[in-house]
C-alpha cells in the first residue's frame, strides 16, 4: 500500500517520521525507541491543534491496515463494470477451488491411514513452499509486499510487522488456502483431541507461510526492484517450473517403479520438515503431536523475527533501482528495412519493449520453454514408429503461447496511449498500430517457431516433418494474432509497472485478464481447427493452406479491432490506464 492509500483514508493527515530504526523524527532528533516515533507510540497524527502542534495521536492496529486493502479494492472496482466482473469471477473460482480442495482434503479419511499421513505430508509441503514463491511472483503488483511503499508509516517496525500481516491474510485467496488446509483435519485427525490438535496445527501452518512468505519478499525487495535482480528472478522461476517437469521426464523415460512406494519415500523426506511435523501432528494427535505444534510455534516466532529484522533492514537501505542506466540507440534491422512512417515507429518500439521488459522476455522464454518440454515427452513416450503429429503438436503449441502475448496489446502503452489520440484519427490507423505490433510479433516468432520445429522432428525421428510443423505453426499464430487484437480491443485491462516479470493485471482485474487469456485461447483454437486438426491426423500436405489461412484471420482480427478501437478509445484508455 502506498503512502497515497493513508491519505486516501484519512488516517495519514499530518504523519511525519520515518519506519526505521534510529530515524530522524519531525524535531530531528533521533528517536529514542528506534521506531520512527518521537513520543514513542504507534500512531499516526491527526489534524494540528489550536497552537499549530500535533493533534490527537491515532492508534494504528492490524484494522487499519486491513481497511486500507480492502478500500484499495473498492477503489479499484468503483465505476467499473468490468473490473467488477473480473473481481466476482475471481471470487467465484476461489470459493469453487476451497471447497473442492476442502473435499479432497476431507477424502483423506477414505485411504489407508499411512497413504493419509504421507498425501497430506506432500501436500502441506506444496502449500509451504507455494506460498514462499508465489508472492515473489506478484512483487510489484501488490503494493503491501514492497517495504519501501511503506517507509513514510510513522510507525515502528514491529507494529509495520503486524499490519503488513493483517494485509496477507486479508483476500480471497489467503481464505481459500486456509479453508483447504483445515480440510486436512477432517481427513487426518482422529478423535477429540486430534481435531483440537490439528487446527493448531493448521493455524501455526498457516502463520508460517505467511511470516516465510513475507520473510523472502522482504528480504529480496531491494534486488528485485533492479531490472537485473527481476531479470534473475524470471529464469530462476522458469528453470524451477522446469524442474517440477523431471519426475513426469524420467517416469515417460522409462524409469518406473511402484507408485505407493514413491509416495512413501517421497513423505518419509518430507517428514520432518515443518509442513511434515504439521500434516504428522494431525494424524498422530498424541503428546508427539504436542511436541512438535510447540516446534512449530516457536519455528514461526523465529522466522517472524527475522522479517522484522529484515524489515528493519529494508526500510533504511537505499533504493537501488534509482540507479542510472545506459541506453543504447540503435534503430534495429526491422526499422533500416521498413520506411519511415507509423507503422515502422510501433514494430520498433514493440521490439525495444520484447528487449527491454523482463514480461516480454520471461514470455518468450516460457513459449520456448514449454514447447521444448512437449517435444521431449511426446518423443519418449513412442513405443514403435513415431507419427508426424509427435512433431508438429509441439511446434502448435509453440505458436499458441507466442500468439497468446498478444491478447492485450495495449495494455503494455498504459496512460502513454492518450497520444495515440494526436496522430489517430480514422480507423485505419489503428490497423496500422495493430499491424505494427503483429509484425514485431513476427519477426521473433517465424524464426524461432521453424527452429522449434526442427528440434521437435529431430526428437520425433524424421527432420523432414520439420516442414508441415513449420507452417501448421506460423499460421497458428496468425490466428493467433488475429484473435489477440479483438480481446486487446473488447477485454482490455492494466499491465503493472515493470516491478514484476510475471505480472499481467492490476490488482482487482485478474478476473479480466483470465477471460481475455482464455478467450484467446479457446477462440484461437476453435478458428485454427480448420488448419490443424488434419495435419495432427495425418494429412500433412494442409499444412501448404496454414499460412495464407493464419494471414487471413490476422487481418481480419486487425480490420475488425481497428474499427472497433475506434470508436471504444475512450474505454480502451480508461481500462489500461488504470493506476498502477
Amino acid at each position: 500500500m502506498a503512502g497515497r492509500d493513508l491519505e486516501m483514508s484519512g488516517v495519514g493527515q499530518g504523519g511525519v517520521g520515518q519506519g526505521g530504526v534510529g530515524q530522524e523524527g519531525p524535531t530531528g532528533e533521533a528517536d529514542r525507541d528506534g521506531g520512527g516515533n518521537p513520543a514513542g507510540r504507534d500512531g499516526v497524527m491527526g489534524e494540528a491543534g489550536p497552537d499549530g502542534g500535533g493533534g490527537v495521536i491515532a492508534k494504528v492496529g492490524p484494522s487499519v491496515f486491513v481497511r486500507l486493502k480492502l478500500r484499495l479494492i473498492a477503489g479499484n472496482l468503483r465505476n467499473s463494470p468490468s473490473r467488477v466482473l473480473g473481481f466476482v469471477f475471481t471470487l467465484v473460482v476461489a470459493i469453487v477451488l476451497a471447497g473442492f480442495g476442502f473435499f479432497l482434503m476431507a477424502s483423506l479419511r477414505l485411504a489407508p491411514e499411512g497413504v493419509a499421513t504421507d498425501v497430506g505430508i506432500i501436500l502441506f509441503t506444496v502449500f509451504l513452499v507455494g506460498w514462499a514463491i508465489t508472492p515473489l511472483l506478484a512483487f510489484g503488483l501488490d503494493e503491501t509486499l514492497d517495504p519501501s511503499r511503506l517507509s513514510l508509516f510513522p510507525l515502528r517496525t514491529g507494529r509495520l510487522a503486524v499490519g503488513m500481516f493483517a494485509t496477507a491474510v486479508t483476500g480471497v485467496w489467503p481464505i481459500a488456502t486456509l479453508i483447504i488446509m483445515i480440510g486436512a483435519v477432517a481427513g487426518l485427525a482422529t478423535g477429540i483431541g486430534g481435531v483440537l490438535l490439528g487446527v493448531v496445527a493448521v493455524l501455526l501452518l498457516f502463520a508460517l507461510c505467511i511470516v516465510t512468505s513475507r520473510l523472502v519478499t522482504t528480504s529480496l525487495s531491494g534486488i528485485l526492484r533492479t531490472r537485473r535482480g527481476r531479470d534473475v528472478l524470471a529464469v530462476s522461476v522458469v528453470f524451477f517450473v522446469l524442474a517440477a517437469q523431471l519426475p513426469n521426464l524420467l517416469l515417460n523415460g522409462g524409469v518406473s517403479g511402484d507408485p505407493m512406494a514413491l509416495l512413501h519415500g517421497g513423505a518419509s523426506v518430507l517428514r520432518w520438515t515443518p509442513s511434515g511435523m504439521a500434516a504428522h501432528a494431525i494424524a498422530d494427535g498424541g503428546i508427539v503431536a504436542v511436541a512438535e505444534l510447540l516446534f512449530l510455534a516457536a519455528l514461526v516466532v523465529v522466522i517472524g523475527r527475522l522479517w522484522i529484522m529484515a524489515l528493519r533492514r529494508a526500510l533504511v537501505s537505499a533504493d537501488a533501482s534509482t540507479e542510472g542506466a545506459s541506453v543504447r540507440n540503435s534503430k534495429g534491422l526491422l526499422a533500416r528495412v521498413l520506411p519511415d512512417g507509423p507503422l515502422a515507429a510501433v514494430a520498433v518500439k514493440e521490439l525495444k519493449y520484447a528487449r527491454r521488459d523482463p514480461r516480454g522476455r520471461v514470455g518468450w522464454f516460457a513459449a520456448i520453454a514449454v514447447t521444448g518440454i512437449m517435444a521431449f515427452s511426446l518423443s519418449r513416450d513412442q513405443t514403435g514408429t513415431g507419427s508426424i503429429a509427435l512433431a508438429i503438436a509441439p511446434a502448435c503449441i509453440g505458436g499458441v503461447l507466442i500468439g497468446l502475448q498478444s491478447a492485450n496489446a495495449f495494455g503494455i502503452d498504459g496512460r502513454s496511449l492518450w497520444m495515440n489520440s494526436v496522430v489517430y484519427g480514422t480507423d485505419r490507423d489503428w490497423r496500422t498500430d495493430l499491424a505494427g505490433r503483429h509484425l514485431a510479433v513476427a519477426a521473433i516468432a517465424v524464426p524461432l517457431l521453424a527452429l522449434l520445429s526442427v528440434v521437435a522432428s529431430f526428437l520425433a525421428g524424421n527432420l523432414l516433418w520439420a516442414v508441415p510443423a513449420a507452417l501448421s505453426a506460423w499460421g497458428i499464430l496468425g490466428v493467433g494474432l488475429g484473435t489477440g487484437a479483438l480481446t486487446s480491443v473488447l477485454l482490455p485491462y492494466t499491465v503493472p509497472e515493470r516491478l514484476n516479470a510475471f505480472t499481467g493485471a492490476a490488482p482487482g482485474q485478474g478476473g479480466i485478464a483470465f477471460l481475455a487469456s482464455f478467450g484467446a485461447l479457446f477462440g484461437g483454437a476453435l478458428v485454427a481447427l480448420p488448419i490443424a486438426l488434419p495435419v495432427l491426423l495425418g494429412l500433412p500436405w494442409v499444412s501448404v493452406l496454414a499460412v495464407p489461412y493464419g494471414l487471413l484471420v490476422s487481418w481480419g482480427g486487425r480490420r475488425i479491432a481497428g474499427n472497433l478501437a475506434f470508436r471504444r478509445y475512450p474505454e480502451i484508455l480508461g481500462a489500461i490506464a488504470h493506476s498502477k
